[in-house]
């Protein structure tokens, strides 16, 4: 039976998931913890004064992405990496329109999702408005249309007597959803919603949205332990909360202790808030500056440095168990994974691999490894990316999970809380790696 704190837990980690729907929903609300743990906000438009040892700050970019620090002793970093957004159906631009008595909304897949499990759910709608006040002002809200319940409906098997052979998607044909029954004026109809979402008059006007569709069912603590968590977006925001409660706990690290949530993960991370982009070397290079380090000093700490890349692995499932390598197949409760990849899809090597391992040891946590069969290819996650953008040493790492890029994923507390554990270790052990 898992104890009173393992089920604590598990239940912060839904209640944060829950809070999250979008990229900007998870950012505000890693945003909100970080103030109630005492960091304060940088933005990245404005000099900023000089950092000294033990002080705690964020920076935010495009809303999405947020990078969270305590400054060390030392001049490096211990740096961990997670990513804010999930695969989700996007709404376009101009969504709305009349079809057979319908009023639809148009949608952009996000990501690799398994979308036929986005069938025959209550969806929301949230995400990003920028509007444009009766007296010209620019103002941005978060948008979250909880009540507006919408579906993308499957078709009978009355009128497609092959879609549990074929099970196929048309992204195109499929994937719309029902907003209401045609209605007049519909179009303007949810724009007026999406100002009543923000709190703002039908004087108002919307510019511009960034919304996408997400799963209304909460998540929920299962199996006959309540040993399991059942929800959407665990990947990867199961490994966020992992990084910011593991954060929040550090007091007067050696190293400067980072947090990196990135956005545009799912979709190749090639954005200015994606990991592709200088957000995490222009931070870092200007604490080293407010530190009164120069770009050589700069060099000196990143090559000094090291990066958990925490992302979710597959558990071995129990009904194919065949398609995973036979050594290499973790368990949900085993506890974290290290993530190799021959063809560099993951940027664990035999160093870094040692240092988690020493991690987990060090931790009273076990340790397991993922290795994608030889004839199936591999997902890839931010750690490539940063260990080549940084030149920073890097592991893969993560916890095992079931139905990755479903719209409902499952993990284990036990894992969760174990990671957690790792991560704490990770940012406040004094040795070098």
């Amino acid at each position: 039976m898992n104890s009173h704190f393992e089920r604590t837990f598990g239940l912060e980690l839904v209640e944060f998931i829950d809070a999250s729907p979008t990229p900007f929903h998870a950012v505000e609300e890693v945003k909100q913890r970080l103030e109630a743990h005492g960091f304060t906000e940088l933005l990245e438009d404005e000099r900023w004064k000089a950092l000294k040892p033990g002080m705690k700050h964020f920076v935010i970019r495009g809303g999405t992405s947020l990078i969270a620090f305590i400054v060390g002793k030392a001049e490096a970093f211990r740096i961990i990496g997670a990513h804010t957004d999930s695969p989700t159906l996007r709404i376009k631009p101009n969504a709305v329109y009349d079809k057979d008595g319908y009023l639809m909304l148009g949608v952009e897949p996000y990501g690799g999702g398994i979308w036929r499990t986005w069938l025959d759910r209550d969806l929301g709608i949230a995400g990003h408005v920028v509007a444009k006040l009766p007296d010209g002002k620019i103002e941005m809200h978060l948008v979250r249309l909880e009540h507006l319940v919408v579906s993308v409906n499957s078709l009978a098997i009355h009128l497609d007597h092959e879609v549990n052979q074929k099970g196929a998607i048309d992204k195109q044909v499929d994937l719309p959803a029902i907003l209401s029954l045609g209605l007049p004026g519909g179009g303007g109809g949810f724009r007026n919603l999406l100002l009543g979402a923000a709190s703002l008059s039908t004087g108002a006007t919307v510019l511009g949205a960034t919304l996408s569709l997400y799963d209304l069912q909460k998540g929920v603590l299962a199996g006959m332990d309540q040993e399991f968590i059942r929800s959407g977006r665990l990947d990867d925001l199961a490994s966020c909360h992992q990084a910011l409660m593991a954060l929040v706990d550090v007091e007067d690290p050696q190293f400067t202790a980072v947090a990196v949530f990135w956005d545009h993960e799912e979709v190749g991370s090639g954005s200015s808030q994606g990991a592709s982009g200088t957000f995490l070397s222009d931070v870092l290079e200007r604490i080293c500056l407010k530190r009164g380090l120069d770009r050589d000093g700069y060099h000196a700490a990143i090559a000094g440095s090291f990066c958990l890349s925490v992302d979710l692995s597959h558990a071995v499932h129990p009904n194919h168990p065949d398609l995973h390598e036979k050594n290499h197949a973790p368990m949900i409760g085993g506890g974290p994974v290290l993530k190799y990849n021959a063809s560099q899809r993951y940027a664990t090597n035999d160093y870094t691999a040692a240092v988690f391992t020493g991690l987990c040891y060090a931790a009273g946590v076990n340790c397991q490894t993922f290795v994608n069969r030889s004839d199936l290819s591999s997902g890839s996650t931010i750690g490539p990316i940063t260990a080549a953008g940084l030149g920073v040493r890097t592991v893969d790492v993560g916890i095992p999970i079931l139905g990755m890029h479903s719209i409902r994923e499952e993990s284990g507390i036990a894992d969760h809380l174990a990671m957690e554990k790792v991560c704490a270790l990770f940012y406040t052990a004094t040795d070098r790696f």
